[in-house]
C-alpha cells in the first residue's frame, strides 16, 4: 500500500472531523470536509498551502520546538488561534500526531483540531466576572461575608479582613460562628437550620444590631444586613457588616456633652440664686458686726462670715462650670503668664514632685481671662499633686496648634482654627475608664470624705468652654494623666497690619507625598480612620491595626512596610514602645514614628534614635506628611 493510499484512507475515515494532514514543512496534503466547514476554505484552495500561513496560526511556543516534540515524542497538543476565511479568530484545541508510513517514506503530521471558541469566550467572561467580583470585595467599604446553607464562609472581603483580623484564607471553609461571641456562637447553627426548615427570619433582614468578635477575642458592636439568593439549587447568604464602634463612641460623647450642658445650666442657675442668698447673709453679718456689743459673740460672728466666704468660693466654681462666671478676655501671652506663675505652682507642689514648664514657639498669645486661666491651672496642679502622694513629675507645656477639619470630625463640638494649647501632665496613678467618664461632673471626686469638693475639673471645663475653647482628658491607670486646654489664639500680625497666618497659609507649599507602605497602629477607631485617610490622600499604601499584637500579624503579611506609625499608650498588654522594640528586631531598617495624646509620654523622656520620632496629638495632615518625609528620606 502506497503512502498516498494510506493517507486517502485516513482522510476518508476522518472526513467529517477537523483533520489536516501536512508535512514537517507545513504544506497541506489532505484537507477534510470538517475543515472546510470549520475554516471556510474549500479543499482545492487549501491543499498545497502552508497550514500555519493559511490559518495565520499563533502558537503558544515556537513552531520548531513543537515540531521537535512531535519527532521525539510522537505527539504534541495545545491551544492555538486560527483565522477563518472571513477573518474571524478561532480558538482551537489541537493535537499533532506523527504518521510514519511504510517503505521509509517521509513522515507526516496528522493534525486534529477542535473549535473551543465558545468555551474560551465563556471562560474569559467568567474570569472577567470573577475579577469584577474580586475588585468589589477588595474595595467595598463595608465588610462583606458570603456563607452557604451550612454556615460555611465562601467569600470574605478585604474590609472584613481588616474588621475581624482574619485573612480570607484562614476563615473560608469554616463556620461563620467563629466571628460571634457567646451565646450567639452556640445559637447560630440552630437559628440557621430553623430558618431553612420554617422560613422563620431570625437571620435575614436589614439593620440588625449585633456583636462581632475579632480574632484577638475583642468584641465590637456592628450592624448586620443579610440577603439570600439561590444558585444551582443551593442557598447562599450575603451579609454586609458596618462597624458601629465609632458611631457608638460619638453618640456616647454627644450624650455626655448634652448631660454636661444640662448639669451646667442647672448648676449655674442654682449657684446664681445661692450667691444672692449668700450676699444677703454676708451683708447682714457685716451690719450685725457694727452693732455687736457682746465680745463673746464676735468669734461666732467671724466663723459665720468665714463660712459665707467659703460658700461664695464654691458658688464661684459652680458658676465657672455653668459658664456664668464674669470673664474679662484680653490678648494674653500665655507662655509669659504661666512662666511668671510657675514659682507659686512649684511651692504648691512641694519638694517631692519635679516640676517643669516648657514654652514652644515665640507667639502664644490667646484671647483669654488671664486670672481665670491661672485659677484653672492651679486647680489642675492641685489635682496632679493629689494623684502623686509619693512624688513624681509634673510638666506644663504651652504651644500653638491648629485644629483642622479632620480633627473636628473626631470631636464634633470642636471648631477649627488656631489655638494656644496648655498641656498639664503628671505621672500619677491615672484614672479608670469609669472615672474619666465622670471626671468633669460637679461634685464627683475620688478623694476621701472631706478631702475635696469635686469642683476643680468642673471649673476648668466650664472656663475652657466659656472661653470659646476645648478641653481633653487623657489618662491610663498607672501611666498618669494629661489635661489639655485649648484657648483661641490671637492671630499673628505683620508690621503692615496684615494677618501673617493667612499669608502663610496662602504661601504654604503642597503637602509632601510618598509611595511607601506604612503600618498605622491606633486603638481609637476614629483617630485611626483619620490617619489612614490622610496617608492615602498623600499617596501612601496603608496597613492598619488596632493594637500591638494585630500589628505584628500584619507585619508578617506585609513585609514591605517602610514605617511604623504607632500610638504609645494602647490596650491589649503591649505599649507602642514595646511594639517598636519587637519590630526593630524583626526589621532593623524600619523607621518608627510615635504619636500620643500625652504631653510627655514615657518614650519621650529618653533620647529617640535617628530612625524614630514623636508627633503629638493633635497634628495636621501637613505636620504628619512633613514628619514622614523627614524620617523616610
Amino acid at each position: 500500500m502506497t503512502i498516498e493510499t494510506e493517507l486517502d484512507q485516513i482522510a476518508l475515515m476522518f472526513d467529517g472531523a477537523n483533520v489536516v494532514v501536512h508535512g514537517f514543512d507545513g504544506i497541506i496534503n489532505r484537507w477534510t470536509s470538517g475543515c472546510e466547514a470549520l475554516y471556510g476554505w474549500p479543499r482545492n484552495e487549501a491543499v498545497g498551502k502552508v497550514v500555519h500561513e493559511l490559518l495565520a496560526t499563533q502558537f503558544p511556543t515556537p513552531l520548531e520546538e513543537i515540531r521537535e516534540t512531535v519527532r521525539r515524542q510522537g505527539a504534541w497538543e495545545g491551544e492555538v488561534t486560527h483565522r477563518h476565511n472571513n477573518g474571524q479568530t478561532l480558538f482551537i484545541a489541537t493535537r499533532w500526531s506523527l504518521f510514519n508510513p511504510s517503505l521509509g517514506k517521509t513522515a507526516m503530521i496528522i493534525q486534529t483540531n477542535n473549535d473551543v471558541t465558545g468555551m474560551k469566550r465563556m471562560q474569559d467572561d467568567l474570569a472577567e466576572r470573577e475579577a469584577h467580583l474580586r475588585s468589589i470585595l477588595a474595595t467595598v467599604p463595608e465588610a462583606m461575608i458570603v456563607i452557604d446553607d451550612a454556615g460555611r464562609i465562601s467569600s470574605f472581603s478585604a474590609a472584613a479582613e481588616r474588621l475581624f483580623g482574619y485573612p480570607s484564607a484562614e476563615v473560608c471553609g469554616r463556620n461563620v460562628k467563629i466571628l460571634m461571641p457567646q451565646p450567639d456562637r452556640d445559637a447560630h447553627d440552630g437559628h440557621l437550620s430553623r430558618y431553612l426548615m420554617t422560613d422563620e427570619r431570625r437571620i435575614i433582614g436589614y439593620g440588625r444590631l449585633v456583636t462581632g468578635q475579632r480574632k484577638d477575642g475583642s468584641v465590637f458592636p456592628m450592624e448586620l444586613s443579610v440577603g439570600e439568593a439561590v444558585t444551582n439549587g443551593k442557598r447562599i447568604f450575603t451579609g454586609f457588616i458596618r462597624d458601629l464602634t465609632s458611631r457608638h463612641k460619638t453618640e456616647e460623647e454627644l450624650r455626655q456633652s448634652q448631660k454636661m450642658e444640662a448639669i451646667g445650666q442647672l448648676t449655674g442657675g442654682l449657684a446664681h440664686d445661692f450667691n444672692n442668698l449668700l450676699t444677703v447673709i454676708s451683708g447682714n453679718l457685716e451690719m450685725i458686726e457694727d452693732k455687736l456689743t457682746d465680745e463673746r459673740l464676735r468669734p461666732l460672728l467671724r466663723e459665720a462670715q468665714e463660712a459665707a466666704e467659703d460658700g461664695a468660693k464654691l458658688t464661684g466654681q459652680l458658676l465657672a462650670f455653668g459658664r456664668r462666671q464674669p470673664l474679662n478676655p484680653k490678648p494674653v501671652d500665655v507662655g509669659q503668664l504661666i512662666s511668671g506663675f510657675s514659682d507659686l505652682l512649684r511651692r504648691t507642689l512641694g519638694e517631692a514632685i519635679e516640676f517643669r514648664t516648657t514654652v514652644i514657639g515665640s507667639s502664644n498669645s490667646a484671647l483669654v481671662d488671664g486670672s481665670q486661666l491661672q485659677n484653672a491651672l492651679l486647680n489642675l496642679v492641685l489635682n496632679a499633686r493629689d494623684a502623686m502622694p509619693r512624688g513624681g513629675k509634673l510638666s506644663v507645656e504651652i504651644s500653638r496648634v491648629k485644629l483642622d477639619a479632620d480633627y473636628a470630625q473626631m470631636y464634633p463640638q470642636v471648631r477649627t482654627g488656631d489655638y494656644v494649647l496648655i498641656s498639664v501632665t503628671d505621672t500619677g496613678s491615672g484614672m479608670t475608664a469609669e472615672v474619666k467618664q465622670r471626671a468633669f461632673e460637679p461634685f464627683f471626686t475620688t478623694k476621701g470624705l472631706g478631702s475635696g469638693t469635686g469642683l476643680g475639673l468642673s471649673m476648668v471645663y466650664g472656663f475652657a468652654k466659656q472661653s470659646g475653647g476645648h478641653i481633653q482628658l487623657y489618662s491610663e491607670v498607672g501611666q498618669g494623666t494629661t489635661v489639655r486646654i485649648f484657648v483661641p489664639a490671637v492671630p499673628k500680625v505683620a508690621e503692615d497690619g496684615t494677618d501673617q497666618e493667612s499669608q502663610a497659609e496662602r504661601s504654604e507649599p503642597h503637602i509632601p507625598r510618598g509611595v511607601e507602605t506604612i503600618l498605622v497602629v491606633e486603638d481609637d477607631a476614629r483617630v485611626r480612620r483619620v490617619a489612614v485617610s490622610r496617608l492615602i490622600s498623600a499617596g501612601y499604601e496603608v496597613i492598619e491595626a488596632a493594637n500591638g499584637h494585630e500589628a505584628l500579624d500584619r507585619l508578617e503579611d506585609y513585609p514591605d512596610v517602610a514605617l511604623l506609625f504607632t500610638d504609645i499608650v494602647m490596650p491589649g498588654g503591649m505599649t507602642g514602645d514595646e511594639l517598636a522594640d519587637i519590630v526593630r528586631m524583626l526589621k532593623p531598617g524600619i523607621k518608627i514614628l510615635f504619636t500620643s495624646g500625652y504631653a510627655e509620654p514615657t518614650i519621650a523622656g529618653g533620647e529617640l534614635s535617628p530612625s524614630t520620632s514623636l508627633l503629638k496629638k493633635p497634628y495636621t495632615a501637613r505636620e504628619l506628611a512633613i514628619r514622614l518625609r523627614e524620617l523616610l528620606d
